[in-house]
């Protein structure tokens, strides 16, 4: 009898099995097993993004026939227009884009760095067919482009099936969209989906401008722009914009308008009452008529940065007229909850919110985090920033009610919830929460955290909790032992850590689905106690963002030696990381007497990061914003070296050469990127930092490596 084989399964069966894979490299593993798979794998491959250097054409693959998705803005050296400055001549951009159109006859679907309008002039006739187009440049706006949208005229000129367009990375003026957009009226009425959120944006769109697009394009249904609701700016977006973008664009299903003044990563003041100066020129009666308007709606963000008052008239008419709201984000807005007595009020009448953002709401008390969380039962995700007047009861007491949706949760800069108190309201959930973010604010924190305690002994009673809820007190006694019985675990479990001498006053929690930990540190304080407060136990935690803020300028040296990275070996399937410094500010050069420039505080960020097992790190070096350098330290370089398990390695900056070969250490590395993604990046690298040739070095040196994997 003969043997069978994975070769004598029919290949819709294979089929069926590879289309159950998503994971890139898995396919790729699968794909060695046999001669079938590979081939199924290559044809059925749908989704793509080449990171090989732009001057080897011999790289471009042949055997992806089927790929609709194509991803060009990793290729290197990153950043630098494609093919322009290693050209002899004018024919090799041509041949490049001869040959992805050789190689890749399907796309639709397109993504790529255009420094150079000349980008676009070319590849884009290789695909009539593109329907969904991103654009990537973080460089200045050529200055010389002539007339406004003169380099958008290429999209809508060979693009003639366009329908998404996302400019959320592209360095461009409000002025170059609205122009471009009247004169090709066909093209733009085919638009469905515009993301016009860029950081490179220091007023956003103006009221007209944003008229203008919205008129242009009547039948999106996904919109998403960064404008000014500040009444002292000439063309700010108030009550007749709203009506208009309803009124123009009745389709919309998501809508996002967010004031240029949120867009930046920088901590708010905990201090702060929430209250801005003005008010926003937004009304009741204008979010209703709005509201109206785009009964479509599965998800709307207004971050204004301005006081919307008493809006909770306007949100219970959410429920009504957008029935179909999943995921709401709200900026500024007071008033969103009353919470009086038992009757649910304002956004707790949203019953069908899957996800809530509630961002410096002034006024929001204990009180109405109980409502939300009568109110807004299906709500699997819930973030809070800069609400001062929430405490850990009523984040405990929300959490608890929503204990069997709840997977995500954000809550930053609220001034009563620091890392401690953040932990102990969230611990209802440990077992279920999948992603969390909080800040590492150690406020009354001593060295054996003796003072824990406190939060864990929070015994859960409704009747105190919601004390003057009519309802609560009518119905407490009838359910007593109903909600003792339910919420006695808690009780039993810190009685047990009592009685058992837990040391430090801890729960012996386990945050057994927790994938994904962002958190918010101050410059100059240490990550240690992380896991002390309640984090320790997260057997499942892959990935990690950390984000240091704070002016290093006139802080003199950290008493200790490192800031803390190696006591995150405790969390044993920590693969992926994000280490963010970029707002880190201090001296590039020379430091005055007594403090630390930039490379020194770089030596206390990365030091014991080469005890991690990480496979994937981005990394964004402190910066000097007064001569705009953002650039990796010889301390740095040599620490990352350390990393002996990485994989992937993004640095967000520029480097010197020979800085960057240490890492040609590191013996599984594969790819490594040097992205100057901040605005505006250099135009022109410094004579010793990393520059084309320099990157092409580098990377011919690493892929001469052999790589087991």
């Amino acid at each position: 009898m003969a043997e069978t084989s994975i070769n004598d399964l029919p290949d819709v069966i294979l089929s069926s099995i590879l289309a159950c894979i998503s994971d890139t490299r898995t396919r790729n593993s699968l794909s060695l097993v046999n001669r079938k798979f590979l081939s199924l794998e290559r044809a059925t491959r749908t989704s793509l993004t080449l990171r090989a250097n732009a001057r080897y054409l011999y790289l471009i693959p042949t055997c992806f026939r089927s790929v609709t998705h194509l991803d060009l803005s990793c290729l290197s050296p990153w950043g630098h227009a494609l093919l322009a400055s290693s050209a002899p001549s004018d024919t090799l951009p041509l041949e490049l884009a001869l040959r992805l159109r050789v190689a890749f006859p399907l796309v639709t679907s397109l993504v790529v760095y255009a420094r150079s309008p000349r980008t676009l002039q070319i590849l884009l006739p290789q695909w009539p067919r593109l329907s969904h187009i991103k654009l990537i440049r973080w460089h200045q706006r050529p200055s010389d482009d002539g007339d406004f949208g003169s380099e958008f005229n290429p999209l809508f000129h060979h693009c003639k099936a366009l329908s998404c367009l996302d400019l959320s990375n592209f360095y461009f003026w409000t002025e170059d969209l609205p122009p471009v957009l009247q004169s090709h009226p066909q093209p733009s009425k085919l638009l469905t989906s515009l993301d016009l959120i860029t950081l490179s944006l220091t007023d956003g769109f103006k009221s007209p401008e944003i008229l203008a697009i919205t008129a242009a394009c009547p039948n999106l249904t996904k919109f998403l722009v960064a404008c000014t609701f500040d009444p002292s700016y000439t063309g700010f977006v108030g009550d007749h914009t709203l009506l208009a973008i309803s009124s123009n664009c009745p389709k919309l299903s998501v809508l996002h308008l967010v004031d240029t003044a949120s867009l930046g990563a920088v901590r708010g003041d905990p201090d702060d009452d929430g209250y801005t100066p003005e008010d926003a020129g937004i009304g009741v009666v204008g979010l209703v008529e709005f509201l109206a308007g785009v009964p479509l709606l599965e998800e709307l963000v207004l971050d204004v940065c301005k006081n919307v008052r008493e809006s909770g008239v306007a949100l219970e008419a959410l429920s009504s007229k957008c029935p179909k709201l999943k995921r709401l984000k709200l900026g500024h807005f007071h008033g969103i909850c009353l919470a009086i007595e038992s009757q649910l009020d304002g956004i707790a009448l949203c019953s069908g919110l899957e996800s809530l953002s509630i961002n410096k709401c002034a006024d929001l008390s204990d009180m109405g985090l109980i409502e939300i969380g009568r109110g807004c039962c299906k709500l699997k995700k819930f973030e809070v920033e800069g609400c001062k007047k929430i405490t850990v009861k009523g984040m405990r007491t929300l959490v608890c009610l929503l204990r069997r949706t709840l997977v995500v949760v954000k809550i930053s800069q609220c001034k009563n919830l620091d890392a401690v108190a953040s932990v102990r309201a969230l611990e209802p959930i440990h077992d279920r929460i999948e992603r969390l973010h909080i800040d590492c604010v150690w406020d009354g924190l001593d060295g054996n955290l003796t003072d824990i305690g406190e939060y864990a002994d929070l015994s859960f009673d409704l009747n105190q909790d919601i004390a003057g809820s009519s309802y609560y007190q009518e119905n407490y006694e009838s359910g007593r032992e109903k909600k003792k019985c339910r919420y006695s675990s808690d009780d039993d479990a810190y009685s047990h850590m009592q009685n058992n001498g837990n040391g430090n006053g801890l729960w012996p929690k386990s945050w057994e689905r927790l994938k994904h930990l962002s958190v918010w540190i101050g410059v100059g304080d240490l990550l240690s106690p992380l896991p002390m407060v309640g984090l320790d136990d997260c057997p499942n935690l892959e990935e990690m963002r950390i984000q240091v803020e704070g002016d290093c300028r006139g802080r003199h040296k950290p008493s200790q030696r490192e800031f803390g990275l190696s006591m995150l070996a405790c969390y044993p399937k920590l693969t992926k990381m994000q280490l963010d410094c970029s707002d880190t500010i201090g001296f590039a050069l020379t430091a005055p007497s007594g403090q630390m420039d930039l490379s020194l505080w770089e030596r206390f960020f990365l030091n014991g990061i080469g005890n991690l097992s990480l496979t994937e790190l981005d990394y964004w070096p402190p910066q000097d914003r007064d001569v705009n350098q953002r650039s990796l330290s010889l301390p740095g370089a040599g620490l990352l070296a350390e990393c002996l398990t990485l994989r992937k390695l993004f640095i967000h900056g520029t480097a010197y050469e020979h800085f960057m070969n240490f890492l040609l250490r590191i013996p599984s590395l594969r790819d490594v990127q040097l992205r100057e993604d901040y605005y505006p990046a250099p135009e022109t690298d410094m004579s010793t930092e990393m520059r084309e040739d320099s990157c092409s070095r580098f990377e011919d040196a690493l892929n001469r490596r052999y790589i087991l994997d």
